[in-house]
């Protein structure tokens, strides 16, 4: 399987909708404290919403969530996943929105894969005069709290299974100024996802490194006993924090 396509998956989209750790959530409370949103906005969009996680997570903060995703094979699940949001499937270089459609944009992780030249000019279209753009990400869970072992644990994993190349992105790096915008605060932080084995099994095997290595030829079986067998002792039935090194950039129009 082509890189380009690892997204186009079925299993890829089962892992996105349903084996995912709920870290959006925890990143859009967030967002509505700095923003300090009494209540919800009108609209809101979310750039690459994926299987709909990011989509579903900004039901408490508007009132009409959208989102926007260039891989139809990833919505499968949208409706199970976010049966609040409506979904398009379109590209975030060139929306199908009129201009100042939206008082609230997200995009998790998802700047990664675009052209930012025509991106950004377009997302300053459809933005609201007073709108903002939130641009957050967050890090594999590869770190329990107060223990250094899963560390080495996911390093062997991507020794073993690499991820999809080319994801980095430096987003004080971005031209906003060309689009007319202006980013305003950058703020990092942790996120922590209490996680059994049973769940993070299913999130180790959701990863794109997994998908790369089962389009390969590698049986998903073996690679999920080598997860199950050599995490043995560091996740059981009882939950333990998992952290999840997070990102959020703002960014609004350039007054």
């Amino acid at each position: 399987m082509p890189v380009d396509n690892v997204y186009e998956s079925p299993r890829m989209a089962v892992g996105y909708a349903f084996s995912r750790p709920a870290v959006h959530p925890h990143i859009i409370s967030k967002i509505r404290e700095d923003l300090r949103l009494e209540g919800p906005v009108g609209r809101a969009l979310d750039i690459g919403c994926g299987a709909g996680l990011s989509a579903a997570a900004l039901a408490p903060v508007a009132r009409c969530v959208v989102g926007l995703e260039p891989v139809v094979a990833m919505l499968a699940h949208r409706h199970t996943v976010a049966p609040r949001a409506s979904f398009v499937a379109a590209r975030a270089e060139q929306m199908p929105f009129a201009a100042g459609s939206f008082d609230l944009v997200t995009a998790a992780g998802a700047l990664n894969y675009v052209d930012l030249g025509l991106f950004l000019p377009d997302l300053a279209r459809v933005l609201t005069a007073r709108g903002v753009l939130v641009i957050y990400d967050f890090s594999a869970g590869r770190r329990l709290r107060g223990s250094g072992a899963l560390n080495v644990w996911y390093a062997e994993f991507e020794r073993r299974y690499p991820p999809k190349p080319g994801y980095e992105m430096d987003v004080m790096q971005l031209e906003y100024a060309r689009a007319g915008l202006a980013l305003v605060a950058l703020e990092r932080f942790e996120v922590a996802v209490p996680m059994t084995m049973s769940q993070y099994v299913p999130y180790a095997m959701s990863e794109t490194g997994v998908e790369l290595a089962v389009a390969r030829g590698v049986p998903e079986a073996e690679i999920r006993t080598w997860c199950e067998s050599t995490l043995a002792g560091l996740l059981t039935d009882t939950p333990r924090d998992v952290l999840f090194e997070a990102y959020v950039a703002y960014v609004s129009h350039a007054f």
